[in-house]
């Protein structure tokens, strides 16, 4: 059977979680943390081994390079026993260690999908400030190792677009422009690397790109280090664990922080939440208060003073001054589109937040503008798009373009890759020359 005919498998491999499953599908079939639990007892071994005794040697290197997890197996192994190390392939967005990521590959494919890589096309997503040399790579693991048919490797940015076109589009019964809805700003807030990606028509602006420092690990350590300093007896080793679950059940986005203070403090009945679980160790039983974390953890992103004194410019800010480096006629089009991509953006009315205070900024600009120069400058429309597939939305995007027929058109293949070599990835086959 042709590979084309069966459906593409798409993998979106993210700092904190990396999502996959087949092209065409609504839902990714598997959303696993990126991490690897690795046994290194085994290479311990190989070292102590004399030279003379190569086949002890071979065998130890051989169960090393079979005796690892990934995903949740990985954290339950790490948890049960000291054998295994964690390793993370992926920081800030992109690889960092090339051997751990194909073995992650390697189990998402066997094991999970449970598919036969030589006869699927593969769809995978590349940080908007990934580096060419980083897709070539990906290309020559996909290639060589897994011998796949074909590849394509879309910036997440521009599927995060998609996504939220074809979503909109799926409930609203009205025909729109597909061009223009391809032109917004991607807010894309994950675990790790935040970026502020303008794109017009489907083309990224490289130069106008920005990088906010916070991500949602900083919000799971801000909101654990804001416990420990109430005096909650979180456990040690898993402090980090529970401050992400809270972060992800009782977090909220508040309009103004002084009036959320005030609502605590006047109804802490009403506003505090309680977390309680069984230590690891004892099996001693706990009770956390969740209090002003509930608020406080979120507001890194609009006041990040709070969290570090080392960046001080609120996202809502950094958006705005991502719109105002754009080409000036494509200034309206991206304030019009706003679309919100990652987990880290869930958080209740944190749109509605976002929205309000670029808003601000931009109408201020506005009545500035109109009284130096007297004018009378067309109000300008802000609107950021919330969907409920946000925290899958780069994801989402490429379920949808890798079921579409002029997708397997895109793709490199095997026999481009023979003749040509792993400088082929390099390039986007949609875009010519865009690296």
């Amino acid at each position: 059977m042709d590979a084309t005919a069966r459906p593409a498998i798409v993998i979106d491999n993210g700092t904190g979680y990396s999502k996959l499953g087949f092209s065409g599908n609504s839902e990714p079939s598997f959303t696993l943390p990126t991490v690897v639990a690795v046994n290194e007892s085994f290479l311990d071994q190989k070292e102590l081994l004399s030279s003379a005794n190569w086949i002890a040697q071979y065998n130890a290197g051989v169960m090393a390079d079979l005796d690892y997890f990934i995903g949740d197996e990985a954290l339950s192994r790490l948890r049960s026993s000291g054998l295994y190390t964690s390793r993370s392939p992926i920081r800030h967005g992109q690889v960092d260690d090339w051997d751990t990521m194909e073995r992650f590959w390697q189990q998402c494919i066997f094991n999970y999908l449970r598919c036969n890589p030589e006869e699927h096309y593969f769809l995978l997503t590349d940080s908007p400030v990934g580096t060419p040399e980083s897709r070539e790579c990906t290309g020559e693991i996909m290639f060589e190792t897994f011998n796949v048919p074909g590849l394509y490797i879309s910036v997440q940015s521009v599927l995060s677009l998609s996504a939220g076109y074809a979503y909109l589009k799926s409930i609203s019964d009205e025909d729109s422009d597909p061009s223009s809805d391809m032109t917004g700003v991607v807010v894309d807030i994950g675990d790790g690397a935040p970026h502020i990606v303008p794109v017009v028509n489907g083309y990224v602006i490289g130069s106008s790109i920005k990088s906010f420092p916070f991500s949602g690990s900083n919000v799971t350590q801000f909101v654990s280090q804001l416990l420990q300093e109430r005096g909650e007896l979180l456990p040690p080793e898993d402090s980090l664990d529970i401050s992400r679950k809270v972060k992800e059940m009782y977090c909220y986005t508040c309009s103004d922080i002084v009036k959320e203070f005030k609502k605590h403090d006047k109804k802490p009945d009403k506003y505090v939440k309680h977390w309680s679980a069984i230590k690891p160790k004892t099996g001693v039983p706990y009770t956390i208060d969740i209090g002003y974390e509930r608020f406080l953890g979120p507001e890194i992103f609009f006041n990040p003073e709070i969290y570090s004194a080392d960046f001080s410019t609120p996202l809502p800010e950094l958006i705005d001054s991502c719109v105002q480096s754009a080409p000036i006629d494509t200034r309206r089009a991206l304030y019009k589109n706003i679309v919100l991509s990652g987990g880290s953006t869930m958080f209740k009315d944190f749109h509605k937040r976002l929205q309000s205070d670029i808003k601000k900024i931009v109408d201020d600009r506005v009545a500035a503008t109109n009284a130096r120069h007297r004018v009378e400058v067309r109000p300008i429309e802000v609107n950021v798009v919330a969907h409920p597939i946000q925290s899958y939305a780069v994801w989402f995007g490429g379920s949808v373009a890798a079921s579409t027929p002029e997708f397997y058109e895109y793709c490199h293949t095997k026999e481009e890759y023979e003749e040509h070599g792993a400088s082929i990835c390099r390039t986007s086959p949609v875009f010519k020359g865009m690296y």
